[in-house]
């Protein structure tokens, strides 16, 4: 399943009809539960069931990694009770998930300034990267405490650390050291709950993704919706700087 990794900005990555790499900012679960006159954790606890509806969707269509957002570095500025029940709900997931993940093949990879995390979801984030750090049939990467500008900071200095006598940096060698290096870049990028921004998330890595945007809040979406957001990538032209013309003759 591991296949070599592409810059779309550096060249003209190989496109099937099913996205290989799939990223998700999973909004709207606050809105799903006031609209049912539920506190907002309750559409947060519906949010994670919807999760493993998705990750069976994504093997079902062929999907190789899947990425999924849940906790941005600016999710901090929300209610202390909400963070705090996100947290708990983090942990509970990785407690409840990763046997079942490590059971169908699936590989768990975090990804984020995990240092803010407690101890306890810090140990329960690295015991299930190492558990299942040999499968290959679905890539799930969590973004947690995540930021696009936080990782390319990050990434410099980390490179800048490793060449301090260097003056100049290529793409090439600044990608090794981002977050994301383990996966390609998205193909298909989704964002449910009628928002339309990428919100700081792997604003490096999306340079050529398609962007869909959708009304339908996250607890709602399910492999349905998914279904139809593959559709809507199948037709898609994407060219890579390219025009239409040398794509038909390609």
């Amino acid at each position: 399943m591991i296949r070599k990794l592409f810059s779309s900005t550096a060249g003209i990555p190989e496109t099937a009809t099913v996205p290989r790499h799939v990223a998700v900012i999973m909004d709207g679960n606050g809105r799903w539960a006031k609209k049912r006159l539920l506190p907002r954790v309750a559409g947060h606890q519906q949010g994670v069931e919807r999760v493993r509806d998705v990750i069976q969707a994504c093997i079902e269509q062929g999907v190789e990694y899947l990425t999924l957002f849940a906790f941005s570095s600016e999710n901090w500025r929300r209610p202390k009770e909400e963070v705090s029940k996100l947290m708990e709900l983090f942990v509970m997931a990785l407690e409840r998930e990763v046997d079942k993940m490590h059971k169908n093949g699936i590989r768990l990879r975090v990804v984020g300034d995990l240092a803010q995390f407690s101890p306890q979801l810090q140990e329960l984030i690295r015991a299930g990267e190492v558990k299942t750090a040999g499968n290959e049939r679905l890539v799930l990467t969590i973004a947690a405490n995540y930021g696009g500008r936080w990782d390319i900071l990050n990434a410099m200095n980390r490179w800048l650390a490793a060449n301090p006598d260097a003056t100049t940096v290529d793409e090439a060698a600044l990608a090794e050291h981002l977050s994301m290096a383990h996966a390609p870049e998205p193909d298909l990028f989704i964002r449910t709950g009628g928002e339309q921004r990428i919100s700081n998330f792997l604003i490096w890595q999306l340079a050529y993704t398609e962007l869909y945007f959708t009304d339908t809040l996250w607890p709602d979406f399910g492999a349905e919706s998914l279904a139809q957001a593959i559709v809507w990538y199948q037709k898609r032209e994407r060219r890579f700087g390219r025009t239409s013309e040398q794509l038909v003759e390609h």
